[in-house]
């Protein structure tokens, strides 16, 4: 695998890192791997910390404007990584009320900012502009709209304020809307162009993990919802984790096809990331439905998914520090170079 030196500076999904280490962490902690899961957990805390401090960087330092584009639709949909990446890891520090609160609040301010901004940029473009640049990292709207409304029904579970149950559902819902619409401009675009003949991008598997996510913030609201909402929302989850597992394999079809035919696409590139949450978020979510409909096998199912996704997380962060690591020895052979 092999990246270019600006492949390493801060691109507008560069939280989807974070969101992966992080649902691995959950997963491993469902599965009772306690050191897995607290290990993930302190890596993916620390490179949210990490990645914020290295965004502000360069944005202070200008670096940032030709790649960030706050009226392209594109940036501020993949941008949502960032609100992903705090309810990930709001959701694995649940049992410290402070960091709740603290990364719920972020979490909530960051969505209202970037549901604002990406609604402007939608709005303001023709539909057939909007399909002919529609791409599976499009689903970010929609995953990090879904963490949200997970992040607001663990609130209402950890303060006792069962008020907040509603505009969980609300979000939940505009998670589920948001998806649809660009699942809609996606498959246009394919239907349309044949853009995908060849294969599927890695980030396409973010339109599995858009539906498990959705799964998994419908169980955190089937746990407070009264008995009149429980079943709609139960039917809801189960929805959600039957499309999430249908996609699974036109999407494995699709990536092999790419793959026979452009062999050079094994390399790495930040958009694997969006290949290895979608594993881990799989089996989380199918470890809730196993415990929301009493199948023990979906535990099975679970735990292949978990060690399928923790073994690509380990390729993807091995590539990427064997990467990071030419980058410097390149710059540094430069550098001694100069006169």
């Amino acid at each position: 695998m092999r990246v270019g030196r600006a492949d390493v500076e801060p691109a507008p999904d560069v939280f989807a890192a974070v969101m992966a280490t992080g649902i691995l962490s959950i997963a491993a902690r469902d599965h009772g791997y306690g050191r897995i899961s607290d290990t993930l957990g302190v890596v993916a805390t620390a490179g949210l910390v990490f990645l914020v401090v290295l965004v502000v960087a360069t944005t202070l330092g200008g670096r940032r404007r030709s790649r960030w584009d706050l009226t392209d639709p594109d940036v501020t949909l993949r941008l949502f990584t960032f609100v992903a990446a705090c309810a990930v890891i709001d959701t694995r520090l649940q049992s410290n009320v402070w960091a709740l609160r603290a990364l719920g609040a972020v979490a909530l301010c960051s969505w209202l900012v970037l549901i604002g901004l990406s609604s402007r940029n939608v709005v303001s473009r023709r539909w057939a502009t909007l399909r002919s640049h529609a791409h599976g990292a499009w689903e970010l709207g929609s995953v990090g709209t879904s963490g949200l409304a997970i992040v607001i029904a663990r609130a209402a579970y950890h303060t006792g304020h069962r008020w907040w149950l509603a505009p969980a559902v609300a979000v939940w819902v505009s998670a589920l809307l948001i998806y649809a619409l660009t699942t809609w401009l996606i498959l246009w675009r394919v239907v349309s162009e044949r853009r995908y003949r060849e294969g599927l991008e890695p980030d396409s598997w973010i339109l599995m993990g858009g539906m498990a996510i959705a799964t998994l913030a419908g169980d955190s609201i089937h746990a407070l919802a009264p008995a009149w909402l429980a079943g709609p929302v139960r039917t809801g989850t189960v929805v959600t984790w039957l499309a999430a597992t249908l996609w699974i394999p036109p999407l494995i079809y699709l990536g092999l096809r790419r793959i026979s035919r452009r062999p050079n696409m094994l390399r790495f590139a930040g958009v694997w990331w969006a290949f290895v949450f979608p594993l881990g978020m799989y089996s989380a979510a199918s470890y809730a439905m196993a415990a929301e409909l009493g199948h023990r096998s979906l535990l099975t199912v679970s735990l292949v998914f978990f060690w399928d996704a923790l073994a690509a997380w380990l390729v993807v962060v091995v590539a990427g520090l064997l990467v990071f690591g030419r980058a410097q020895l390149h710059s540094a052979n430069r550098d001694a170079g100069r006169p």
